[in-house]
């Protein structure tokens, strides 16, 4: 192409003919590329994308995928799922009309191109920041999103739940629930389908498996064959003469039978759907995920069905950017990166995190404790336990996302003498409350449980931040419940767990410990016991967990002010050191507990009712914790500060406390 500098010295005569071809095929290019960008850019509403034809298609999903490259490696966040579904969202929107029909995602990391064209995109960059838009399906941050998600595997009984309420309220739209084969490792999901396919709702599940198992042998022949058998005449005829094989006298029935068991027969020969027809649910795929014309088409044949779907799509998660395709662990859940290689822009860190901490004292204990096992749900990566699964096989167990499943697997690892670390991340773990109440407190069997996540997450935001179970665990008989301050304690709490003769618990934070020396061997601690960490006249601050950090730092900014604390860190949420915290309380009574965690039931309340029920009642309290409500997404640092549970939180307190606020 002739640059502008050229084009002044000569006139379009000088110019031969190839070089005015080339122009052409310049200026066509040019109108291309910003045709492509128009499409992504002029879509405010779900019905704007509907009236573009099939053939841009394709490029709107290349600048969806460009768009949740630029942002996701600024901000982070769930890259390759997202990335793998952008044909499978195109596809939905194209056929079903949202908000009057319903989609709901199953988790939601796969939602952000859902998000690009139902109005958000212009508030994209915001993702995952404080005060801008969640990285999970939200009800109140748009109509489109017909559920807010975040944990696996409830899109189903969501969406039968909206399917029969629709029913009741003589609504006939649709309702699309779309789950991942992940997400499909849980008994939710079958507890849904079991009870969608007695109901006979009209409801459309679309299994979004990313697996490479699939065969590929029978792709093309199951694709084919899916979208042959779903067009509505096809239907409509199978309907009509299964009811008139039922209608013959005598043998109408058995006829019936017989046909359906042959057509069940070739369709479990070229089709892994035999699982999803015994729960009653006409089953359809696998179909290519990323075969926008075949989605289209076979999603617009399924519509039409007034019994329960499941459509099986496949996909490749990562899909369109090559560091995401051949590292889709990794890209899951992602920090930012470099978009042209695809490597991370955090520095190395000397500080290792306490998961990483977790997994290298689990290695060690492994070494020396030949009944230890690990167990966790579907996080081998996210919970450090990647290391001990290679150097101890047979002692690792990944359930899936199966976590009711994994407690009670491990009561029953625990009464035959094996030690079963359960290593969970806080907010999931609440999954299995029943399954740690019953199964294995009331007979106590020595079961470990390491929480990890914590308190404050970050910009996952409210389904994800670990701020409830201090409250949950201790109100449990037999149950123990500890949190280190820092990464030596972590590593001394688990050796002190797996020498426990009973149900105990461990919580440790999200994110870079705070560098203190690991003591090897690390020596457990006593039960119950809590130790004094600087001395001080005027108050008393008593802290758990990461709060110790903020209380510490409060200390020294009391100490520049005049006022003197004494700091405790508790240790133990569950049992408190009696003797100690009567003791202080008794000489202080000027008192404030940290930790965080919601105040309702937490460690300040725990506080609280032993002063109470042993008589020591003429004392000032204040409880440093978050209040009675969900914390949104953002910065750790941030929505620290934001709820009151920093530093400067407690030192406030304490200046009230102490008559200077």
């Amino acid at each position: 192409m002739l640059h502008r500098t050229d084009m002044l010295h000569r006139t379009i005569d000088d110019i031969n003919h190839d070089n005015v071809n080339t122009i052409n095929d310049g200026i066509a290019d040019y109108k291309k590329v910003n045709k492509t960008v128009a499409l992504l850019r002029d879509i405010k509403t779900p019905a704007d994308f509907k009236h573009l034809s099939r053939h841009h298609l394709p490029d709107l999903a290349k600048q969806i995928r460009e768009r949740i490259i630029q942002v996701v490696s600024k901000n982070g966040g769930h890259l390759a799922s997202s990335l793998g579904a952008v044909e499978l969202t195109l596809a939905i929107h194209y056929v079903f009309d949202l908000p009057t029909d319903t989609l709901i995602w199953d988790v939601g990391h796969q939602s952000y191109a859902h998000k690009l064209i139902t109005g958000r995109n212009q508030q994209f960059d915001t993702l995952r920041q404080y005060k801008g838009i969640s990285g999970f399906s939200k009800i109140k941050e748009n109509l489109c999103d017909g559920f807010t998600v975040g944990h696996s595997s409830t899109s189903i009984s969501a969406g039968l739940g909206v399917c029969c309420a629709k029913y009741l309220n003589q609504d006939d739209s649709h309702v699309i629930s779309v789950i991942g084969d992940g997400s499909m490792t849980a008994g939710l999901a079958y507890e849904g389908l079991n009870q969608a396919g007695d109901l006979k709702r009209k409801l459309i599940v679309i299994l979004n498996d990313n697996d490479m198992s699939i065969s590929r042998n029978v792709g093309a022949l199951s694709s084919y064959l899916s979208r042959t058998f779903s067009a509505k005449y096809l239907q409509t005829m199978r309907n009509q003469f299964g009811a008139f094989l039922k209608s013959l006298p005598k043998i109408g029935e058995d006829m019936y039978q017989i046909a359906k068991r042959s057509e069940e027969s070739f369709k479990t020969f070229v089709t892994p759907g035999m699982l999803f027809e015994a729960f009653d649910f006409d089953y359809f795929g696998p179909i290519n995920g990323h075969n926008l014309d075949h989605l289209i088409d076979i999603l617009d044949n399924i519509k039409n069905t007034d019994s329960p779907v499941l459509l099986h799509v496949t996909t490749v998660k990562g899909k369109g950017y090559e560091p995401a395709e051949k590292n889709p662990v990794y890209f899951h859940g992602v920090g930012s990166f470099a978009v042209d290689t695809g490597k991370t822009n955090a520095s190395p860190q000397a500080i290792p995190s306490y998961t990483e901490v977790f997994g290298n004292q689990m290695v060690k204990l492994g070494k020396s404790h030949p009944n230890l096992v690990a167990v966790t749900a579907a996080m081998p990566e996210g919970t450090g336990l990647m290391e001990f699964s290679q150097q101890f096989p047979d002692r690792f167990f990944d359930v899936g996302i199966a976590e009711q499943h994994a407690v009670t697997f491990s009561a029953g690892l625990a009464t035959k003498g094996i030690r079963p670390v359960v290593t969970i991340y806080s907010t999931f773990l609440q999954r299995a409350y029943d399954q740690i109440l019953h199964d294995v407190c009331i007979d106590g069997h020595p079961v470990v449980f390491a929480l990890d996540r914590g308190g404050i997450v970050g910009e996952d935001g409210p389904t994800h931040h670990g701020l409830f179970d201090f409250a949950y665990l201790r109100s449990m008989p037999n149950m123990t419940v500890m949190a280190p301050m820092d990464e030596n304690e972590l590593a001394r709490m688990l050796t002190t767990a797996v020498g426990h003769d009973g149900p105990i618990a461990l919580r440790y934070p999200r994110g870079k410990a705070s560098g203190a020396p690991v003591t090897d061997p690390a020596l457990p601690l006593e039960i119950g016991k809590a130790k004094v960490l600087c001395d001080g006249d005027d108050l008393l601050i008593i802290a758990i967990g990461r709060g110790v950090v903020e209380a510490l730092k409060a200390c020294d900014i009391l100490a520049s002010e005049g006022i003197a604390a004494t700091v405790i860190n508790a240790r133990f949420v569950k049992p408190l050191d009696e003797t100690l915290l009567l003791a202080k309380a008794r000489v202080l009574k000027k008192i404030i507990t940290v930790e965080e965690h919601v105040l309702a039931g937490g460690f300040g309340s725990a506080v609280l009712e032993l002063f109470m029920d042993k008589g020591v009642t003429d004392l000032s309290v204040k409880r440093i914790g978050i209040d009675d409500r969900f914390v949104e997404h953002g910065p750790q640092k941030v929505l620290r500060k934001a709820y009151g549970i920093d530093a400067d939180a407690v030192a406030k307190a304490a200046r009230e406390l102490h008559g200077r606020g």
